[in-house]
């Protein structure tokens, strides 16, 4: 049968025949009551279904032990990796991660930060999209530690954790450079919003530019990536290129692999007809029949890091402002 109400907090003291303050103490994981005394006040909630109002604490002025975490998108495992390596170290610390996802949208990121907020977290970890002036104010006010995640190109408001984007795109350029290549196409998804992307189409355009080059070919659509719209891309690029390129840079792995798999169904060579390159290091594109050439972006540790700035922060010890984690570059098969 139901209960007609909530378990209390006077409940669960007399359950565990403990005074309520004590039962308080011991679920707000206060190091003044003893291991034995937390085990009975566990089970007498456990049994009751006791569940601690926080944010009544949180109101009342006490530490809130969640961390709002803001990202633009978890439709690949690019930033899934990054939220589990969050997840990690605040659960180790006896934090939990409040997700909202702003799906590149600045004014749902704006919204996204009003509403976090007002549950007067402990700290906030933002993949930015492209903050709003309001989001900006909101951010550079709101009296926590604030973790800004991903790029390490801007300034941030508070701390940063990441690696250069325009640096990936400038290594990968390189790279191709160094292997021979001279006819190379861009193939992106919407930069317009992912501006981390369109960082790395800059950097990569900006070396070629260096060596006396330029793309033969470019096609971003109007899309989130993903593996059908690589495929759909490439397609799309190679009948309207005026000349067939040696190499495509995708702007990430998702498209990549979708650029693989319309090789495969037309019969084109990779990398004898056509090389292919993207970015993030993702296992589906190292798991290729040939393995993909990208950039590896630490995607755990920058999340693991992250946490480590806001849980370092809250204890009082020095922070970094500016953490940059770097990336690797994966020769891989496919250029």
């Amino acid at each position: 049968m139901q209960r007609d109400k909530k378990p209390t907090l006077s409940e669960v003291a007399k359950l565990a025949g403990v005074s309520e303050i004590t039962v308080s103490r011991a679920l707000r994981g206060s190091a003044s009551v003893s291991g034995k005394t937390l085990l009975k006040v566990e089970k007498a909630a456990t049994s009751l279904g006791y569940l601690r109002n926080r944010l009544a604490g949180a109101l009342a002025g006490g530490a809130s032990n969640q961390v709002a975490v803001i990202l633009p998108s978890l439709s690949n495992s690019v930033f899934a990796d990054v939220l589990n390596g969050l997840e990690v170290r605040l659960e180790q610390a006896g934090f939990h991660p409040v997700l909202g996802v702003s799906n590149y949208d600045p004014q749902q990121e704006e919204q996204l930060i009003r509403n976090l907020l007002t549950w007067r977290p402990a700290g906030l970890v933002i993949a930015p999209s492209d903050l709003t002036k309001a989001s900006h104010a909101l951010l550079e006010g709101a009296g926590l530690p604030l973790v800004e995640i991903m790029d390490t190109d801007t300034t941030p408001i508070d701390m940063g954790v990441g690696m250069s984007q325009r640096g990936a795109g400038s290594r990968m350029a390189h790279h191709l450079i160094a292997r021979g290549y001279r006819r190379m196409a861009y193939l992106g998804h919407d930069i317009v919003r992912d501006r981390r992307a369109a960082a790395r189409r800059d950097g990569f355009c900006a070396t070629l530019g260096k060596a006396g080059l330029a793309l033969c070919a470019s096609l971003t659509l109007p899309a989130q990536s993903s593996v059908a719209l690589g495929r759909q891309g490439l397609a799309q690029l190679l009948s309207e290129a005026s000349e067939w390129p040696d190499v495509v840079y995708f702007s990430n792995d998702d498209m990549a692999v979708g650029g693989v798999f319309h090789c495969m169904s037309q019969g084109i060579a990779v990398p004898d007809s056509l090389a292919i390159a993207g970015f993030n290091g993702l296992e589906i594109g190292q798991s290729l029949p040939v393995p993909l050439a990208t950039i590896a972006s630490h995607r755990t540790a920058i999340g693991k890091t992250a946490a480590d700035c806001i849980l370092d922060r809250l204890s009082g010890r020095h922070t970094e402002t500016l953490a940059d984690l770097g990336f690797t570059l994966i020769a891989g098969g496919t250029a």
